[in-house]
């Protein structure tokens, strides 16, 4: 069941002229933190969804919208399954850094979504960012049993942004495990290898 309140049913999009492009920092210290901590954020317009039943081309009127960018809470699940894909995890999990006590404040989860069931699914051209506390950061904490009481609630709460990846093809990979590259052919040169193929298709026919 997708988790919404009414506070947010005012503020699924922006108004015109207003972006919301907030750093990695800002995400965990300001709205990761205030939400898992249960405390009160201003402004509140980041709503709670089941990642479950998030599809991400289904985002627009549920979550935060910001360009081409969708912002939600979410409960932490080990497996990361929807009704018809599943988010997989690549790569490492980045550290999220504090600019002014220089400390690791959060992580940073890459995932990209595939349709199917694991792990056979076919790679989407989805792409999620997802924001952890770091349960050592010590933001607030001054005791042992405060820490082990705030780790408790911080755990159950991720921070999502959802983006679909540009100039990329639905069912081939953009990037992998082994190549981080990313390398992709441009419009231009798709159109000179079928012209290529022409050619020769042209010099077949004459020899024939």
């Amino acid at each position: 069941m997708m988790m919404m309140t009414a506070d947010y049913e005012s503020v699924k999009q922006l108004p015109p002229g207003f972006l919301f492009s907030p750093t990695d920092e800002e995400l965990v210290l300001h709205f990761l933190y205030a939400k898992a901590s249960l405390l009160p954020c201003h402004p509140n317009i980041i709503p709670d969804l089941d990642l479950s039943l998030a599809h991400p081309s289904q985002l627009n009127d549920k979550a935060l919208s910001s360009g081409n960018q969708y912002y939600f809470f979410s409960k932490v699940k080990e497996k990361r399954i929807t009704e018809n894909g599943y988010w997989k995890e690549i790569g490492e999990s980045e550290a999220i850094l504090s600019s002014t006590v220089e400390k690791k404040v959060g992580t940073k989860k890459n995932l990209v979504f595939h349709i199917g069931e694991a792990p056979h699914g076919i790679e989407t051209s989805w792409v999620m960012q997802e924001y952890h506390i770091c349960p050592s950061s010590n933001i607030i904490s001054t005791t042992r049993a405060r820490r082990k009481h705030d780790h408790q609630i911080w755990s159950k709460w991720v921070l999502c942004k959802v983006y679909e990846k540009k100039g990329s093809v639905r069912g081939v990979n953009y990037c992998s495990d082994d190549d981080d590259s990313g390398t992709e052919l441009s419009w231009l040169d798709e159109i000179y290898l079928s012209l290529d193929d022409d050619l020769e298709e042209i010099s077949v026919s004459i020899l024939d």
